[in-house]
């Protein structure tokens, strides 16, 4: 659980907890979304949630009375809205990006029709059972749910249209359109009664537009309110008997605005757009409280009649206790669980989780568990349970709480010795850094320079630096690569420094011939640092490589033995790798032993070698193969020189 405060109203984010580690309450289980949702609803009587997302697509049901997933049904497209025709969930309209509209019914899917244009928004109309369609044309489409029909379209003055809504009263149909207006409808008559041009009430001294505001959201409010959001982030509130808004309410983001409520408890709006949201008063539109969780928005259901309410893309439930009401019925331990939170505040630090370094996982021999739930990680670390951390730190050095007690014995001596007389000495870590800071301090009380002297001095006697000469794990490492070639730079600015303080009265062109002296010491300095970590590289991997060579020599040899070889031992293979390193004078003295070779002079004094080579099964089959296929080719040659005479005849008689 997430606890924000904003203008003193607490919310409580229930699903979204410490993000590292994470903290959960769960409320509904499996209460998420593959991917992503679009849109989400509560059923009349609040027994029931819907939510439709992705991928794949699909509509969930959550039964509020068992805490847990009723059914999930799979559809062929993206929804783009959903509405809950009945109390529960018997009876479901959905309208795709494909154009297409799906009804449910309590055992699944029940109808399927197509509208002419890609579809935006829709409402119902309860009287007359009527789907009103808006959407990517001037048209307003008619589908009557009694009839199991279409009806004749209304035809506004629009291109486009945006968002639809009926009033619950007086059922006066309103529609949102991409120029900014508003177009009401009575449905009784099919004839628009008013028009209202929001665009151009938009625009005031307290806010900054880009672009045409378009209509994004409608919302009514008993009979005679409205609130109308716009594309580029206002919140217009109207009185249908006034063509003028009542209050202009500005989101300061530039976002569209995509959910509007109302809560009429405490008479505020609840409006939102793709970042945060934002309630606020009616009257004079100041701040309530607002939440901006960390990802995008796609819908905002309030609960009714409670202070819960619901945001996607991702499953999140935020309750604002007290401030807008009690928790819902199938919830309410909630209230007495913020209730303790509030008279117990607990700190927000990580007091039950460790944080460790990759060097530290590799101390305590838990690489292995990097990817398990076990470790999260976080920036240049991980977070572990400060109970895993404890045990296997146990494990892994025994001693190490008789350490602690003996340096937090020796600690509590050396403040009991503050009190007796100080000889000068030096600390016990960094000793080095301490007598350099030393001997500047005297350098320049010996010259007199108070120029740098405040700073200087301050370092060994302010408490702020006092753990760097004390806790051994601040002592500087004079070994590792970067202190030795930082080294030179430390020492040349000393240096140049304690120069500079003894030529004061110098003319400038002195210290500059002086600068560029000891910077080419400096750079010859870095250059032998550099030459000497090369080497040592070297011969680092060097000794890596014997090293690899020797466990080389004694890891496992296998074999291959090859068709027609007969396996005799492994010394055999060993001789014949042996002998093919081998030299020919050795070859040739081993096979004349063996008798494979015959050595014999000739009259000129010449040497003769003949020698066998030993032909396995395989070759000598190939060998006869291939000596009978030439002598079956030689018997059924035929002779062809009578061609050749003829032709040459035919040649002379043409001639």
């Amino acid at each position: 659980m997430q606890v924000s405060s904003i203008n003193n109203v607490k919310i409580y984010n229930l699903s979204h907890g410490k993000s590292l580690p994470e903290r959960r309450i769960e409320l509904i289980q499996d209460f998420d979304m593959p991917t992503v949702c679009t849109a989400i609803k509560v059923s009349r009587d609040g027994q029931y949630i819907l939510a439709a997302g992705t991928y794949k697509p699909r509509i969930r049901c959550y039964d509020t009375c068992q805490l847990s997933l009723k059914f999930e049904r799979c559809l062929d497209s993206d929804v783009v809205t959903f509405d809950i025709l009945s109390d529960d969930y018997s009876k479901l309209v959905f309208l795709h990006i494909d154009r297409y509209v799906e009804f449910h019914s309590q055992h699944g899917h029940y109808y399927k029709t197509r509208i002419p244009k890609f579809g935006r928004d829709f409402s119902y109309h309860y009287p007359s059972c009527d789907l009103y369609f808006v959407g990517a044309s001037s048209e307003i489409y008619r589908l009557n749910l009694e009839q199991g029909r279409f009806l004749n379209s209304l035809q506004t003055d629009a291109t486009q249209i945006n968002a639809c809504d009926i009033n619950p009263v007086h059922h006066l149909f309103a529609a949102g359109t991409l120029e900014g207006r508003v177009e009401c409808w009575d449905p009784r008559m099919r004839t628009r009664v008013a028009l209202l041009d929001c665009a151009l009430s938009s625009v005031t001294e307290g806010t900054e537009v880009e672009g045409l505001p378009s209509v994004s959201a409608l919302r009514f409010n008993s009979s005679l309110g409205m609130a109308v959001g716009t594309t580029t982030g206002q919140v217009l509130l109207y009185d249908l008997r006034s063509s003028h808004p009542l209050l202009v309410k500005d989101h300061y983001y530039g976002l569209p605005i995509h959910s509007l409520h109302f809560h009429e408890q405490l008479d505020l709006v609840l409006s939102a757009d793709s970042k945060i949201i934002k309630m606020w008063h009616r009257d004079n539109g100041k701040i309530f409280s607002s939440i901006e969780p960390p990802t995008n928005i796609n819908d905002v259901c309030v609960c009714p009649v409670s202070s819960f309410f619901l945001t996607y893309p991702f499953p999140q439930s935020s309750l604002v206790p007290q401030a807008l009401g009690p928790a819902p019925r199938w919830c309410s331990f909630l209230d007495n669980l913020t209730e303790e939170l509030e008279e117990n505040p607990e700190s927000t630090v990580y007091d039950d989780y460790k944080f460790v370094t990759r060097k530290d996982l590799e101390t305590l021999g838990l690489t292995h568990l990097i990817g398990s739930p076990l470790l999260r990680a976080y920036m240049h670390g991980f977070f572990m349970d400060i109970r895993l951390y404890h045990k296997v730190k146990t494990m892994a050095n025994p001693f190490a709480y008789e350490e602690y007690r003996k340096e937090k014995i020796r600690q509590k001596i050396e403040e009991s010795r503050v009190q007796r007389v100080q000889l000068k000495k030096l600390p016990k870590v960094n000793k080095e850094l301490a007598i350099k800071l030393m001997e500047e301090v005297e350098d320049e009380d010996a010259l007199s320079v108070k120029k740098t002297k405040k700073g200087t001095t301050s370092i060994l006697r302010d408490d702020r630096f006092k753990v760097m000469f004390e806790n051994p794990d601040y002592q500087v490492d004079e070994q590792s690569e970067e202190f030795r070639l930082l080294n030179p730079i430390v020492s040349k600015v000393g240096q140049k420094r304690r120069k500079q303080l003894q030529r004061l009265a110098e003319q400038d062109a002195i210290q500059q011939v002086g600068a560029g002296i000891s910077r080419g010491c400096w750079v010859e300095e870095v250059r032998v640092q550099r030459r000497l970590l090369w080497a040592e590289n070297n011969a680092r991997r060097f000794k890596e490589r014997k090293q690899e060579d020797r466990d080389a020599r004694l890891r496992p040899r296998f074999y291959q033995i090859k068709d027609g070889e007969e396996f005799r031992s492994f010394g055999d293979v060993a001789r014949k790798q042996k002998m093919q390193k081998a030299s020919l004078e050795q070859r040739v003295k081993r096979e004349e032993s063996l008798g494979m070779l015959d050595l014999a002079d000739t009259a000129v004094g010449s040497k003769q070698l003949t020698f066998t080579l030993k032909k396995t099964e395989k070759q000598r089959h190939q060998q006869q193969a291939e000596r009978d296929h030439h002598e079956e080719r030689r018997k059924i040659r035929r002779a062809a020189g009578h061609l050749y005479t003829r032709e040459k005849v035919n040649r002379r008689k043409l001639f």
